[in-house]
Formats: C-alpha cells, structure tokens, sequence
C-alpha cells in the first residue's frame, strides 16, 4: 500500500484530506505535534496511522516513515520557510501543499534545480487558489485573443470552522501592503481594505446575495498577470458571510495600514472564540466566483465561472486538489522539479472530487457592449486612428505612461481655484493614466508626478459626460480621421442645470501624431481666465 505523510493532518483541512487520500486507498500518516490529537483523529478509522512529528524533525520523520509523497497542510505558510519541501528533495520523496501565501508559493520556484536533480516534483498551493482557480482561469482564457482583467472572489460560510492556522492567517494579511498589478503598473494595496459587494447566481440554486468582500494578497494576483495574453489586472477577494466581520476587519486594517502597529496578529487566538461565538448566525453556504475580461475575435465580453457550496461543504473544497493530484504525481504525469500548482490541474480533474458534494458550479459567457466613447460616436468611433482608437477602448483595466506640459493659472483666484479642484501646478510631468470601467462609466486616474486628479465618464442622452465631483459636464464629439475635439454642450451642478455662458472653456482635443496619442486640455472660466492647461502625450503599454 502507497503511503503518504501528511502534516498537520488532524486539523481543520488536513483532517480531510487525510479521509480523501484514504479512500483512494493509500496508507495515511497523520502527522503533527500532538500525539494524543492524531490518535483521536485517527480512531476507528481504516487506514489513518497517528504519528507525532515536528516540523523541525521532518528529516527524521521521512526516514523513518518513508512516504510516496509528503502533503503540508499545517501552517499558516505566511511564517514558514521552505525546510519541508528541502528534506523532502533531499529524501527523494515527492511533494505539495495547500499554501495560499504569496511568498511562499513564489518562492518555491528556488529549489526547481534541486527537484529536478533529485528526480521529485515539488508543488505548492495544490488548493481553492492558486490550483483550482489557475484550472478555471485558463479554461475562460481558452480562445480570448486579449484579456484585460481577472477577478477572484470568494466567501465563505459563516459555520464554516477556520482552524488557528487559517485564523492566523487572515488576521495577519489584514492592513498589510502587497504590490497589486493595476492600471498597467505594479501598485500598492493593503489587505482586507476596498469593500465591495459580491453576487453568486446559479440558475435554479438560491442565489447568495450582497456579500462583502475584500482585498487579499494570494498568489494569483503575483502569478497570473504574466501567465494570461495582455498581462491583465488580477484582482482576488475574500470575505466571510456576516458583514459585521468583513467590516470589523476593514476597520482594523486602518491601524496596521496607518503604521500604528505593525500587525495584527496578536490577536489572531482571539478570532475563533469569536466566530464559534457567532457560528449560529448566518448559513452553511460558500461560494467561489471567477470572472474574466476580454476581447475574442474582435467582440468584447466576460467569461464568468460560479460555485456555490451547500450543507457546509464549502470547506471541503481547499482540499479537493490533493487526492487527484497525488495521483498524478505517482503516475508520472507530473514533470519533476519545483513550482507552484497554478497550471497543473485541470477543471477535469475536479469533477470526480466535486461528486457527492452540494457544490454546483456554471459558467456563462457574456457579450459586452462597446466603450463608452463608441456609444457617444458610433461608428465614427471605428474610424478614429488608432492610437486615439486605443486609448478609449477600456474594458475593466487599463493603464498609459507618457509626458505633460503644463501651464498654470493666469492670475491668483485662478490658482486658488485650480488648487481646490485639484489640478497640477505648472511644470513638466512624467504622466500615468489609469483606466477603470465597470457597467458603462469609466474612472480616469491622472498622475502628473505625485499629483493626482480623477474624472469620471459615461455616455448619457447620447453625449458624453464627465464628472469631478459634485460638477457635470456634457460633451460633443465632432471627430475627423485625425483625431477628435471635445466641445461643451452642457453643464450641472449637483444635477442642477446651469447656463452654458457660465461654463468653464475648454475646447480638448486628442490625435495622432508619430504613432502616438497627443492631447491639449485648456480649462480657463469667464472673467477670471486660464485655470490650467496640459498638453502632451501618451502610449499604452
């Protein structure tokens, strides 16, 4: 009989995959510190062998138990360095584990020349993510000619029961930064901050309504920007089902993110007492959402992949990857060396663990419509060049890099006015603008150097708008094969029409010239002159 070691096997998820493993029929050591915890797990239970074994003795531990394949599923792999995954090279035996942690599922890449050398395979994050959902991305992916943005969500049910390593690792990701691919540069983000609420629909399933969720550093959103055709935005969220504790710890991250302390993990053995104190509110439904962005064959649309989990089997599935994946590794359809689990499995490989569960999963593949600025123009829009073309093209995510010019205001009230509204002071800028769409209204992000404004677009009445702040303005686009002018017809405040003799003056205009985008953007008011204006150019990554 086959045997596998498995670490931490009598916890939360260990515990089930060791009952998975043994139902494939191999021999199972339940392994971690405490003896008299792996033996009560393991009574009256076929084919599960208790053992007490510490992570620094592992060497030890594969001497003398000599497994097929060593399974981590301790941690939280936040604290852990890559100690197991050596001795098992070392030792011959294969490996994987259920790591979500970006620097340790990247890191593993490093021993890839030892794993090779030792002919073994070494895989990290065989779970929900980077396993399973890297299985779903590339199976929406398949055809899209460009894809422009990834987005992950997952909430969990309220009685589902977190382990202290799962508890440990949430509350140390909270207000914690990570880089976050974005408008087509590397960001800074903090952990469980920019809420926002989630829908799960099914077709003939309740659907699960208004979760939040929240920002998460996994390994996706390092892995998958350059593992996807147009090196998208890859955004991935997660929340619980009560939105009192995706909100208490929203707030909470604003300490740690503010530098008034430096984590909150402390107060990670605090976190169970409190949701078994709160476990009888809520449901037992979880529920997993991928949705992918693109262009296929000159069509714009999403690709969206759904799971629901019922009768608390939700939390079966960070566990669901092993099994299948252990026997792919002894039956060689693994490569040796080390890497993370993101492109391994397949959602084929999933159906048999998915059996027998309450999990329904669906896909749906949705047509978008045009960017806003084509809705405005029609198919004048088609016969723009194609640098302007592109720069209004936004689906999700989007990002250009360039230069700016810019002269300030012709007097001091006009200065004063230009610095309340936000404009850049006069000078020349390294410029970034990054592109946000969603449902038809577009955010654009300017950065002249350190300085930031912010206008948001969408197409109304058949004009384009544009929004800063509590100001509306409506805009003609009169366009030629050069480029297009911005010319007023319109303006609001609060939503209160005002008089055109009273608006701002600017007549904006956008061409090509040399292969790139060009802009000129003078903003002056009645009696008062020149706030600013800014010219220059810009290119897409």
């Amino acid at each position: 009989m086959t045997r596998i070691l498995v670490l931490g096997g009598y916890g939360g998820f260990g515990g089930r995959i060791c009952l998975r493993l043994a139902r494939k029929g191999f021999e199972v050591i339940v392994a971690g510190r405490s003896l008299a915890k792996a033996r009560s797990y393991c009574k009256n239970k076929v084919a599960l062998v208790p053992a007490q074994l510490e992570r620094a003795r592992i060497a030890e531990g594969l001497a003398q138990w000599r497994p097929a394949v060593v399974v981590d599923a301790s941690g939280p792999f936040q604290a852990m360095d890559l100690a197991v995954p050596r001795a098992a090279i070392a030792a011959g035996v294969h490996y994987c584990d259920i790591a979500d942690s970006t620097s340790f599922v990247t890191a593993i890449a490093t021993l890839d020349p030892d794993a090779r050398a030792a002919g073994v395979t070494v895989l990290s994050g065989a779970s929900s993510v980077p396993a399973l959902s890297g299985a779903v991305v590339r199976a929406l992916a398949e055809g899209v000619d460009t894809i422009s943005q990834v987005e992950i969500a997952i909430s969990a049910s309220n009685s589902a029961t977190a382990g202290g390593s799962v508890a440990a690792a949430i509350i140390g990701q909270v207000g914690q930064p990570f880089k976050l691919w974005r408008g087509r540069r590397w960001l800074t983000v903090h952990g469980w901050q920019e809420l926002r609420r989630q829908d799960f629909t099914i077709e003939g399933r309740r659907p699960i309504k208004g979760r939040l969720v929240a920002l998460v550093d996994v390994p996706d959103v390092a892995l998958l920007p350059a593992r996807l055709s147009g090196k998208p935005s890859v955004v991935f969220r997660a929340g619980g089902e009560l939105g009192f504790q995706n909100l208490a710890l929203w707030l909470l991250s604003w300490p740690v993110r503010r530098g008034w302390t430096a984590s909150l993990a402390p107060l990670a053995r605090w976190l169970l007492p409190v949701q078994r104190i709160t476990a009888w509110l809520g449901s037992d439904r979880s529920a997993m959402q991928v949705r992918l962005f693109g262009v296929s064959r000159g069509q714009r649309e999403e690709r969206r992949w759904t799971l629901i989990a019922e009768n608390g089997d939700g939390p079966e599935i960070p566990t669901l990857t092993i099994a299948p994946l252990v026997g792919k590794l002894l039956a060689g359809k693994v490569p040796h060396g080390a890497r993370d689990a993101g492109e391994v499995m397949t959602l084929a490989d999933y159906e048999e663990a998915f059996a027998g569960l309450s999990i329904y999963r669906t896909r749906e593949d949705i047509a978008l419509p045009g960017p806003t600025y084509r809705k405005v123009m029609g198919e004048r829009f088609d016969r723009l060049p194609p640098s302007v073309r592109g720069m209004h093209a936004v689906l999700r995510d989007g990002g250009a890099f360039g230069e700016a010019q810019v002269t300030g205001a012709a007097n001091a009230i006009g200065a004063l006015i230009s610095r309340i509204v936000g404009f850049p002071r006069a000078g020349r800028y390294e410029l970034h603008v990054t592109f946000n769409e969603s449902d038809g209204t577009e955010t654009w992000a300017r950065h002249f150097g350190k300085t930031l404004f912010h206008s948001v677009l969408e197409e109304r009445d058949g004009a384009l708008t544009e929004r800063f702040g509590p100001l509306r303005f409506a805009f003609d686009l009169p366009s030629s094969a050069t480029g297009l002018k911005m010319i007023m017809k319109g303006w609001s405040v609060l939503g209160v029409p005002l008089p055109l003799a009273l608006a701002p003056r600017s007549l904006a205009s956008e061409w090509e010239e040399d292969g790139r985008f060009h802009f000129d953007v003078p903003i002056s008011l009645p009696l008062i002159g020149r706030l600013v204006h800014y010219r220059g150019w810009l290119e897409r990554d």
